[in-house]
């Protein structure tokens, strides 16, 4: 492998960043289709299709649960990957992966046991109704046999894009995501298998996404994924959750936050409103995978040349993420404003209720969509130099303490109802995205001024 595609010292940052970041946009979008596209056929199943999206949409916070665990692993290790083999210590970086990988093992079996066991209250608490609770359970009775599967892509994928190989990352998604595509339409319609044909078919391309990645790390790449590294070192397990911890937070507080909005419109506007929550939700995700893209491409590379000591180039790759992210989303908050729609009928366009209930949703929940950049740019960048205590305060702040409240208080003010709802997500990306990016700039920025060798962490 050619030097140049590894050292994120050398040449202009921005390009550095760009160099992985269009490929793992791609891949963040592609991986978003895994899910997005399961609701899109099921949104169109003859005769059950409200009741089945809206039952897919109640299984999302334990979805979500799942993948907080691929983050707190696999978002921990790969920043220590990349800061240590900026400081040349190769060794040091291939136990972290090791080490990575044998927690998201561990814990995948360990999460699959304990949510088939408890199930059927999980799904109720979350917003289930008798009406859409035998298509949740279908669903994610098929999808939890292949979370292990998931974990392993979604985290052992984030040391492929840490050592510069943003395309064999973006294939680790592409080719699940393909076999996705294909096998969706098959397994609903033709085979009729309904909700269990989409788990099914995500089940069996995430394990061919998690199959690649894990033979690219242990016989392409040039840190490589060994037996020795595998064993268990738990003052480095130590270090690599208090880093992925942010990204952990962010993803429980996040499935906190639909378990508590599903519940709230349950009981202020039924299964409609939960059906609406679940579009509102899928267009978010797609919206939100570029960011998730650039940011996380540029984690290595600030990572990297902070622990080379060069922060002159820090400071412009966090400059570079901002503009970038903040002129992204804005453009996709007008096209959501004025074209709402066409958006809404991809999940669902059989059902007048449910687009007539949406589209108003739809423009209080986007409100200021801009502001949540600001909120992952800082972030990223807190988690990117190993600044773990900061990333984790501002992952609590937006969704457990801004969010959360604010969901359960709203419906009852000024008659708001389901409003209240969908207001609380705007209200906390400006509260949220301010703070975490003025606080990202009074520290970590201004102990960013001059080029120097940084201490351990």
């Amino acid at each position: 492998m050619a030097a140049e595609q590894t050292d994120f010292s050398q040449g202009s940052v921005w390009r550095n960043i760009l160099r992985l970041a269009v490929p793992m946009t791609a891949a963040q979008l592609i991986n978003v289709l895994y899910s997005v596209v399961d609701r899109v056929y099921i949104g169109h199943i003859p005769g059950a299709a409200s009741n089945a999206l809206t039952g897919v949409g109640v299984t999302f916070p334990i979805l979500s649960i799942v993948i907080a665990f691929a983050n707190l692993f696999g978002m921990g290790g790969a920043p220590i990957f990349s800061i240590e083999r900026g400081r040349g210590e190769t060794e040091k970086a291939a136990h972290a992966m090791g080490n990575t990988f044998s927690m998201l093992t561990a814990s995948g079996i360990l999460l699959t046991v304990v949510i088939l066991i408890f199930r059927r209250p999980l799904l109720y608490l979350f917003g289930a109704s008798d009406a859409t609770f035998p298509y949740a359970d279908s669903y994610l009775t098929i999808y939890l046999c292949g979370s292990v599967f998931v974990m392993l892509s979604l985290g052992m994928n984030q040391f492929i894009n840490a050592q510069g190989f943003g395309r064999k990352g973006m294939l680790t998604v592409l080719l699940g995501a393909v076999i996705n595509l294909l096998l969706d339409p098959l397994f609903i319609f033709v085979l009729k298998l309904g909700v269990q044909g989409a788990a099914l078919a995500t089940v069996l391309s995430q394990m061919v996404s998690a199959s690649w990645a894990v033979f690219f790390l242990t016989r392409r790449a040039p840190i490589r994924l060994t037996l020795e590294n595998l064993r268990i070192r738990w003052r480095l397990v130590g270090r690599i959750m208090g880093l992925g911890l942010s990204g952990f937070i962010m993803s429980v507080t996040n499935s906190g936050v639909q378990i508590v909005c599903n519940a709230t419109l349950q009981a202020w506007g039924g299964d409609l409103y939960v059906g609406v929550m679940t579009i509102l939700n899928s267009l978010r995700e797609v919206a939100s995978a570029p960011i998730s893209g650039l940011t996380g491409a540029a984690q290595p590379v600030l990572g990297f040349n902070y622990g080379a000591g060069a922060y002159r180039r820090v400071r412009a790759g966090i400059r570079f993420m901002t503009i970038l992210c903040v002129s992204y989303t804005m453009v996709i908050w007008a096209c959501l404003l004025l074209f709402p729609q066409p958006f809404i009928q991809i999940f669902n366009s059989g059902d007048d209720a449910l687009l007539q209930a949406a589209v108003p949703s739809l423009h209080i929940y986007f409100f200021g969509f801009f502001m949540m950049s600001l909120q992952m740019s800082g972030q990223s960048a807190a988690v990117g130099l190993g600044k773990s205590r900061q990333a984790v305060f501002f992952s609590l702040l937006r969704k457990a303490f801004i969010v959360i409240p604010l969901t359960l208080i709203l419906p009852h003010l000024w008659g708001l109802g389901v409003n209240g709802v969908f207001l609380a997500e705007p209200i906390s990306n400006f509260i949220g995205g301010a703070a975490c990016y003025l606080t990202m700039l009074l520290t970590i920025w201004r102990e960013l001024k001059q080029d120097r060798i940084p201490s351990s962490l």
